[in-house]
This record gives structure tokens, sequence and C-alpha cells, in this order.
């Protein structure tokens, strides 16, 4: 169970940093707020994500006029809590066919239908500036270049591709994803790979008890994968 309390004064120091300094504590209403998603099992991570939507959404409205309150972050933080269960495969609560406590089953992830080009045009935009930073290693480096390659073999059939080819050409393109998220959990030293690792089974601790081992270890790969990408700055596909 997540620890409510360093939950609340955690999130209460990432919100006044974002805020500059200005201190605003979680009490009262807002502790209330905060303690639903805890019981929910949102990760402190993503509650954060959640606060940082908010703050880009004011920022880009002008000059700030004065400190957010964590109450105004509750949609942004619910659906960055959807996004995560989605992206590691934890979104569907079902009961347990032995007669147990209800399970959580994983999913596959949904993902808006948006132009399977102009998503293949993005992600090879970023795959190239990664290729020449120095973040590819001698590891990831020829995972980059087999990725970029895959992906614009790609490009001539997916601005015209419906229907089943293009649910052939979205496969192929999570296949892509697949091995370079591999080589990007290869290509991490031991000491970040413990850190993601001990990340990922903090995120899913508050399902573990209701999750089948099977379920549990699929959504772990994909939530220590989800992670990889953010510490290497892959896109999602």
């Amino acid at each position: 169970m997540i620890d409510v309390e360093s939950y609340a004064r955690e999130l209460e120091a990432y919100l006044c940093r974002k805020n500059d300094g200005h201190l605003i504590r979680i009490t009262g209403p807002a502790f209330e707020q905060v303690q639903g998603w805890a019981a929910q099992g949102v990760p402190i991570k993503v509650a954060e994500a959640g606060i940082d939507r908010y703050f880009e959404r004011y920022y880009r409205k002008g000059p700030r006029r004065r400190p957010v309150r964590i109450e105004f972050c509750e949609a942004d933080v619910l659906d960055a809590f959807d996004d995560w269960r989605r992206a590691v495969g934890v979104i569907q609560v079902v009961p347990d066919s032995a007669g147990g406590p209800d399970v959580e089953e994983p999913q596959p992830a949904s993902r808006p239908r948006r132009s399977l080009a102009s998503q293949i045009e993005g992600a090879l935009a970023r795959l190239t500036v990664l290729r020449g930073s120095d973040q590819a290693g001698p590891i990831l480096g020829p995972a980059l270049d087999a990725a970029v390659r895959s992906l614009d073999a790609l490009r001539p059939e997916a601005s015209r591709a419906r229907g089943e080819a293009r649910d052939e050409l979205m496969r192929r393109v999570a296949s892509i994803e697949e091995s370079l998220a591999a080589a990007a959990v290869t290509a991490l030293d031991p000491a970040e790979r413990t850190a993601l690792e001990r990340e990922a089974d903090a995120e899913l601790e508050p399902f573990r008890a209701r999750m089948a081992d099977e379920a549990y270890r699929q959504s772990r790969r994909q939530a220590l994968q989800r992670l990889v990408r953010q510490h290497f700055g892959l896109p999602s596909l």
C-alpha cells in the first residue's frame, strides 16, 4: 500500500518546486483528493507527470498570476494515470477464476487512431536526432540505425494503407518498437537497470496483490520498457 502521508508530502514538495518555491500545504479537501489518487494506485512519478501537464497549459496562457493548487491538477493527473495504465497493460479488473480476490488483467495498449504516415515521420525524426547524440552507445546505436531503416522502408506504404493492410503495417511498427526497446534495456548499465527495475516495481506495487503471476510479469516488462524509453528519449509508437 502507498504511504499516503509520504505520498502527499512528496507531491507537496514537487508542486512547491513547480511554483518557484511557493509552498501550498496539501491539507483538508486537497489531502483527501491526493489520498484518493494513492488509493487508486497512481504512481508518484505519474502524478508528477499530470502536474506537469497542467503547468504546460498554464504557461501557454501567459504570465502566471498566482501559484497553482494541487486541486487544479486532478483531471491531468487522472489522464496521466489512464495513459500509464494503458502503457503497462493494467486497465481492467476481473474476478479471479478460483473465487479469490479480483485480479488485474493486462490489456493491449490503446492509442488514438492517427495518420500512420505522420506517426512514422515523427518517429524517424526523433530517432535520427537520437542517433546523432551522445546517447547512442555501442549497443543502442546499431539498434537505432536498424529502426530507422525499417521504418523508412514502411513509408511508401503508410500513406495509402487502409484496413487489414494498415493493421499489418502497425504490427510491423510494433515489432520494430519492441526490438528497439529490448536493445535499450540491454544498453543500460547495471546501476541504471537496477534503478529502473525498482521504479517499475514501485509503480506496480499497489496492483501486485490483485495480479496473476503471468499478468504481473507482462506488465512489469512493459513498465520497464516505458521507463527505458523515457530514459533514452525514445519515441513511443
